[in-house]
């Protein structure tokens, strides 16, 4: 019987997929991710010659490699098909190793999409393993296994055992200790805002304090303000200038991994980890009725702009067809890649564009739906034409000061008709202004003085953090889901809300590495070894070379930090929260647990009091004045409630600001949702008071708050939002770098 030809991919569900496409002269297997790796109880690297690792078989995986070596042995070809970056790279050189296959059986096929073209052009034009990939995945796991290795310890002897400290989570913390470092030294600075409420032709609308004449001016002090109000309110309001403009935009270029990850989380709420999941599934293939898997993006471990000649031509026309001709620019659009980006891949995007996402809305996951339509949305929207806005902006001007008011209107709507970038701050709208001609006087209706102070570096989020590493070189695109994957489930960083915050054991660590291991946690120190991984990728650096320079500075560090400790025990103080215990009346703190964080009492044992955390908002409750709580209901949606529970009874689905309503003092709150939205006044008794159906956003059912110990929110959701159950989705490992 003839030999057959053996394909190994690294999960199940892309062996389905690319199965579909090759004939009965290849089995497809999956080695269900790594088969090797250095061994967990010891460092496994031989520093003296030559930083020789000592990969060993994974346990629990001897099935799996049993049945590879049988397939092997009884195919003519192997093709190794693992996914096409370095991490893929190695795990192909791995199973060459592991199966012992010559170099004349070993193929290399790699698919940047699982289509049957790409599939069956790969595998008719198989290369040898590249084995610079291969090192430089190498370099980066004995880095990352001697940074580890030699440090953690360390931390378990001084700090606490189960510490660990990596040569990238270290300086992705660092980045978050500093940010909040930064905030509690800000030092706010008051400043005014001035706004006249004007009007003409019966349309009453904004203008903003600018300064005397054409000069800028900062209002300090609520005497500046009183000084301007007092000259403009004797004095008539006269339009200086009308300035009217068709203002082009332009779309945004389409994902690689990092702006992937950071939309996802801005406009789906999915964590990095969460994203690359479900995008891996979206690559290695999806069941579509009447055709089985098929894959559905491009490679999404990449920093490419880069969009193949046939993408970009099926694109545009499909933006003719279904939009019109006046949407599609006369030439493809090509963007830029960053300098420093590796640029192995194109830029993620659906693997044929025609696939609408409404069209194979049934055979995804609520979650694969949702990302999917965001990578097609934002790829489509990449090859449209500019939207085009009509902004109109005034001068109008009373007792030599000027005030100044814009807005712009949708003219065309371009490639906004597809999609639209989001944002990680808020923008206030501007109000419609009527038609206005220079010299015309108009009239003051009211003018009004806000008290501000300028506010701290806001804390990272998820979204943000990602795009500051990027920025600065730390990490990679295979590395950024796993590095916050990392550092939160040590507990070195915690989320709130959608912030990222330091906890004090994050801190303490932080100060440790800062203070010994400069090099290490140094964010220009960890760019350049990222730049000479790259290196080494292209063939231009030894990877042996490199780890050597690094540890021998390394090595001398250990030394030294080992000996400036000796002795030494470093305390992690209490995380102090501002809750009372009802039992003993001592604040209680932070702890951790196997179920994770929770309150206790820090008079244990002779007080035992433990309860959940909760998140206290700013402002107070309407009601009776006290702290409002953010709470979740069943269904898993946000709601805020007093803290008295049922013996107060408030609840409101709106959230709570910081903002005082100028009238009657009581918290404002916001409708809930992304984007700016206006605080208003729910006090009915004041003349501010909002109605409901004045508040904007989703109607929500009522809801009861039950009392703080046992709370919960009546099965109640947003009207307009739909309680469809998503399907069950395969797992697939996640690949991540040892970070």
């Amino acid at each position: 019987m003839a030999k057959t030809n053996l394909v190994i991919v690294e999960s199940p569900a892309k062996a389905r997929t690319i199965e579909k496409y090759l004939g009965g002269d290849y089995k497809v297997a999956a080695s269900i991710g790594h088969l090797r790796d250095l061994p967990k109880s010891k460092l496994g690297v031989d520093i003296e010659n030559g930083f020789l690792p000592d990969y060993k078989p994974i346990k629990g995986r001897e099935d799996t490699i049993k049945q590879l070596l049988r397939e092997a042995q009884n195919s003519e070809k192997v093709y190794l098909a693992t996914d096409p970056d370095r991490e893929g790279e190695a795990i192909s050189w791995h199973l060459k190793e592991l199966l012992n296959l010559s170099d004349e059986k070993a193929l290399r096929v790699t698919f940047n999409e699982i289509t049957k073209k790409v599939v069956t052009e790969s595998i008719n034009n198989p290369r040898p393993i590249d084995l610079n990939l291969v090192n430089a995945q190498q370099a980066r796991r004995i880095l990352d296994r001697i940074v580890g290795y030699k440090i953690s310890p360390l931390l378990w002897r001084k700090i606490k055992r189960g510490l660990s400290a990596g040569r990238v989570q270290s300086v992705a913390t660092r980045m978050v200790v500093d940010r909040e470092e930064e905030i509690r030294s800000f030092s706010p600075e008051e400043y005014w805002t001035l706004t006249a409420e004007l009007m003409a032709q019966g349309t009453v609308f904004s203008a903003r304090f600018h300064g005397k004449g054409e000069q800028k001016q900062e209002l300090k002090s609520e005497d500046e303000v009183n000084e301007v109000i007092s000259a403009v309110k004797n004095d008539s309001f006269v339009i200086l200038n009308v300035k009217r403009a068709d203002k082009p935009k332009s779309p945004a270029p389409p994902f690689i991994t990092s702006t992937l990850q950071q939309e996802a989380s801005r406009k789906l709420g999915m964590t990095p980890k969460r994203t690359m999941t479900i995008a891996q599934q979206l690559y290695e293939g999806v069941d579509i009725a009447g055709e089985g898997a098929v894959g559905l993006i491009t490679y999404m471990r990449t920093d490419s702009l880069r969009i193949s000649e046939e993408a970009m031509g099926a694109a545009r026309d499909y933006i003719k067809s279904r939009f019109g001709s006046e949407y599609c620019p006369p030439q493809p659009r090509k963007f830029k890649t960053k300098g420093n980006a590796q640029d192995a891949h194109e830029a993620i995007r659906p693997s044929n564009v025609n696939l609408t996402p409404d069209s194979i809305r049934k055979d995804l996951t609520t979650e694969q739906y949702k990302l999917y339509r965001l990578i097609w949305s934002r790829f489509l929207a990449s090859q449209m034409a500019n939207a085009i806005y009509d902004s109109v902006s005034i001068d109008a001007v009373s007792a030599g000061y000027t005030f100044k008011a814009t807005y712009s209107s949708i003219k065309f709507d371009g490639y906004t008709a597809v999609y639209e970038e989001g944002r990680d701050d808020e923008e206030e709208k501007e109000s419609p202004l009527p038609e206005l001609a220079e010299g015309q006087t108009v009239e003051l209706k009211d003018i009004l003085k806000e008290q501000k102070f300028t506010q701290p570096p806001p804390r990272y989020t998820e979204a943000t953090l990602i795009r500051a590493m990027e920025e600065k070189g730390i990490g990679r695109p295979s590395t950024y889901a796993p590095i916050l994957s990392t550092i939160i489930s040590r507990e070195y960083v915690v989320r709130e809300g959608k912030s990222l915050r330091p906890t004090p054991l994050g801190e303490i660590v932080t100060k440790l590495m800062k203070d010994k291991f400069t090099d290490i946690v140094d964010l220009k120190f960890t760019a350049r070894m990222e730049d000479s991984l790259d290196l080494i990728e292209e063939g231009k650096i030894g990877w042996q070379s490199v780890l050597s320079e690094f540890y021998e500075g390394f090595k001398d560090t250990i030394e030294k930090a080992e000996k400036s400790l000796e002795g030494e025990r470093i305390k992690v103080p209490d995380e102090v929260s501002s809750e009372i215990c009802e039992k003993c009346g001592r604040n209680m703190v932070i702890k951790s647990g196997r179920f994770g964080r929770f309150l206790a009492c820090p008079g244990y044992p002779e007080c035992n009091n433990t309860k959940p955390i909760v998140v206290e908002m700013p402002g107070r409750c309407p009601k009776c004045g006290s702290r409002i709580l953010k709470r979740s209901s069943k269904r898993g949606y946000a709601y805020y409630a007093c803290e008295k529970g049922q013996e107060c009874g408030f609840m409101t689905w709106d959230v709570p600001t910081k903002d005082n309503c100028p009238e009657c003092g009581n918290t404002m709150f916001k409708k809930s949702g992304r984007g700016y939205k206006k605080p208003f006044c729910i006090n009915e008794s004041c003349p501010k008071f909002v109605p409901e159906d004045k508040r904007g956003g989703f109607r929500k059912a009522a809801a009861k708050a039950e009392n703080s110990a046992g709370e919960t929110a009546e099965e109640a959701k947003p009207e307009n939002k739909s309680a469809k159950t998503s399907k069950s989705s395969s797992k697939t490992a996640e690949k991540s770098d040892n970070t």
